[in-house]
């Protein structure tokens, strides 16, 4: 049985797809972030970009509902998947 952070991953590397996907927001998030494609290949192990990562899809509630639409996942699964990434806890008062 997968624990809640192994299956905030996969929601995590699911957007990760997604924003790669998609050219307009994939620019953005590179820019924002200043990964290059090579970073992205190597950083989707790591859970703590994955949840910076899920940060910026729940940036746009348009990325939220795209990307949720596309992989056919409730419009909560990111917020929940951050929530049990590290620094997920933290508190957000924006």
């Amino acid at each position: 049985m997968k624990t809640e952070q192994e299956k905030a991953e996969l929601v995590a590397i699911q957007a990760l797809g997604w924003v790669a996907g998609n050219e307009d927001v994939l620019g953005q998030f590179m820019g924002a972030s200043g990964v290059s494609v090579d970073d992205l290949r190597g950083a989707a192990g790591d859970p703590a970009f994955l949840g910076a990562l899920l940060d910026f899809v729940m940036l746009e509630d348009a990325w939220v509902t795209g990307f949720c639409d596309a992989a056919g996942l409730p419009y909560d699964a990111p917020m929940r998947a951050r929530a049990a990434l590290p620094g997920g806890a933290q508190m957000h008062w924006t």
